[in-house]
């Protein structure tokens, strides 16, 4: 008798975070496999100890998650796919806290960053964590009043704090993308949706290579869904960048686009082919 292998999926951060909402979400059977860093994640699905890892790579309030572009210059991983999760984000304390009372809140980066407002409205002392729901552990077991911090509604359930103040975000509408990858691509069939691939490249460090390299997409009529530049390691004598586009690698146009790219830049590597999120309608 053949036992189905329950699918091992990797996040960073501990139970509570974001990331180990969006894992909920998705894919509720799975075995959930918990990582401290970003690179733990990718090396985790790399050395097969999980099967996909789940990323988040941009926040609609707070940008990009800049730590992802070096490790997808590096990474064998696969695009396989992109969800969209509005996120929640509440201020916690301790069970007997007043409020008039709190100095400092506790959170990721990104987290403080979507909620600047009310962190402005109590004069709290920003203290920056590896993520949301590792800081509300460790306000939890620390047991000062003065503290908050930053997570979701799972999060004070799971280390029974109390909900000060819910849905604390400068926006309303406060969306985080995640992108799902694997060791292997996935087999595209255009007529289930519509397709996205995601690329880095670099361009040749000659004067309008990058303005000539993009202009291959227009030439083509690829549609350009995203654009980012960053730099890789220390040094700043060239960026490289991240595109999302319309349409998969080997479509006609696409292909064309490609490959005329090639005489402007030192490389290009595709990161992977996959369905657009119904978010994106």
């Amino acid at each position: 008798m053949n036992i189905k292998k329950k699918q091992i999926i990797s996040y960073q951060g501990i139970e509570g975070s974001n990331s180990h909402l969006a894992c909920q979400k998705l894919f509720p059977n799975a075995h959930k496999q918990s990582c401290e860093t970003f690179e733990e994640v990718f090396d985790s699905t790399e050395k097969k100890r999980s099967d996909i890892a789940l990323i988040p790579i941009e926040n609609s309030i707070a940008g990009r998650v800049a730590e992802i572009h070096s490790l997808m210059h590096k990474t064998s991983l696969k695009i396989v796919g992109e969800h969209f999760m509005q996120v929640e984000l509440h201020l916690l304390g301790l069970k007997n806290t007043n409020i008039k009372n709190i100095k400092s809140v506790h959170s990721h980066i990104h987290a403080l960053s979507q909620c600047r407002n009310i962190i402005k409205k109590f004069n709290l002392q920003r203290i920056i964590t590896a993520d949301t729901a590792g800081a509300a552990k460790e306000i939890s077991l620390k047991g000062n009043l003065t503290q908050t911090v930053i997570a979701s509604e799972l999060a004070s359930r799971i280390y029974k704090l109390k909900i000060l103040r819910k849905n604390i975000e400068d926006k309303e509408k406060n969306t985080t993308r995640f992108i799902l990858l694997q060791k292997k691509r996935i087999d595209i069939n255009p007529s289930k949706g519509k397709v996205l691939t995601s690329a880095i490249f670099r361009v040749n460090n000659i004067p309008a290579s990058l303005h000539k390299a993009l202009g291959c997409f227009a030439i083509n009529s690829v549609n350009m869904l995203k654009l980012e530049s960053y730099y890789v390691g220390d040094s700043f004598k060239q960026a490289e960048f991240y595109v999302d586009f319309e349409g998969h690698e080997k479509d006609h146009d696409v292909a064309n686009a490609l490959q005329e790219m090639n005489e402007y830049t030192d490389f290009i590597k595709i990161l992977g082919v996959y369905y657009a999120d119904k978010f994106r309608k």
